[in-house]
């Protein structure tokens, strides 16, 4: 007999080409816990149905996605169907492929009861016999997600997470239908005040993690691509800034002239950019987002003087490696500030069209 106090709430899987260990995952779960399990087909196709029906058979709610649209809009959909359902506990993601153990699935349930209104990760160890590209990727991206927020967080990319009920609205607002939404979640929570709390579960790779359908280039560009607008508009910029002072001082021969003017037009540039590309402020927030930005240059100019200075004449550091060590480090504070301070996010955004019909 289950004990009442190991009870879930709703378990949420997302599935693409799923193998028989979703079958066994279902299984183990039924086993020991006696709440609702609903699995998204993601596209699979008709060669992936035997094992939807088995696990429709097994008890499960399945809903479907007539094409592959990716990892996000799976949890988007099943995220949208408890919804509807009035769902009032919440709900945990666990991934398909056997990387996660039901009792770390129920440890993450426990948490997100405990603790509402937070995000719950699951936080693999990465201990032991770990696939170079996961321990890999996983490094890049915690040391990116450090450096854009302040934060750390030691997993970003783990699937198993817990979500209380009261969050769903906001994370259909959550942008990405891939494998970025996962961590666009953790971007947007620093903004909008969800806290993260992880908790440390086993790291389990089967087949050297073959199962996995990430892709280690076109989805970490997805992952990574909002540090990349923000480097490839300000390395625009600097290009803007070369091009305008040769310019200006062929035809004004006056090099403060030259130097002003070239610096306010590529940083007129690098707002816009940045306003409209990379960080999609809403549109009643133009003035004061242009104060803000500027103001925020005129600190970045004297932080950098200031460390310039304190590690070229003070610490006896080199002036290569001392540009390189003050420009790495101000890069990431000014990525930070933009996205948190200077462009503002609308408060509110379109409602996410329903993406799936429940099989019968």
């Amino acid at each position: 007999m289950i004990d009442a106090g190991t009870k879930l709430m709703k378990i949420l899987i997302p599935a693409y080409e799923p193998d028989k260990r979703m079958l066994y995952l279902i299984k183990e779960l039924h086993e020991k816990t006696c709440d609702q399990i609903i699995i998204v087909d993601d596209g699979s196709g008709p060669a992936f149905q035997k094992i939807f029906t088995a696990a429709r058979e097994m008890g499960c709610i399945l809903l479907r996605q007539d094409a592959n649209q990716g990892k996000g809009a799976a949890l988007k959909t099943g995220l949208q169907y408890l919804l509807s359902k009035g769902e009032l506990e919440g709900v945990v993601c666990a991934d398909c492929d056997g990387q996660h153990s039901v009792s770390d699935i129920m440890k993450v349930a426990a948490v997100t009861r405990e603790k509402p209104g937070h995000i719950i990760l699951g936080s693999r160890q990465f201990v032991g016999e770990v696939p170079w590209r996961s321990r890999l990727g996983n490094t890049l991206t915690r040391s990116i997600f450090t450096l854009a927020t302040g934060s750390r967080i030691y997993d970003t990319q783990t699937g198993l997470r817990g979500y209380s009920a009261g969050m769903f609205n906001w994370l259909l607002q959550v942008p990405g239908l891939r494998y970025e939404y996962e961590l666009n979640i953790l971007l947007e929570a620093q903004q909008d005040g969800y806290p993260v709390y992880e908790i440390p579960i086993a790291t389990i790779y089967e087949d050297n993690n073959q199962s996995s359908h990430f892709h280690p280039l076109f989805d970490s560009i997805r992952v990574y691509l909002p540090l990349l607008k923000f480097s490839a508009s300000s390395m625009a910029a600097a290009g803007i800034d070369f091009v305008m002072l040769l310019i200006l001082q062929m035809a004004f021969g006056n090099l403060l002239v030259s130097v002003v003017g070239a610096r306010l037009g590529s940083s007129l540039f690098n707002y816009l950019c940045n306003r409209y590309l990379v960080f999609k402020e809403g549109p009643r927030h133009s003035w004061s987002s242009l104060l803000r930005y500027y103001s925020l240059a005129v600190a970045i100019l004297a932080c950098n003087l200031s460390m310039m200075w304190l590690l070229v004449n003070a610490l006896a550091v080199p002036l290569i490696p001392a540009k390189l060590l003050t420009e790495g480090t101000l890069f990431a504070i000014s990525y930070w500030v933009q996205k948190k301070y200077v462009f503002l996010q609308p408060k509110t955004r379109q409602s996410i069209p329903i993406l799936q019909h429940v099989v019968k």
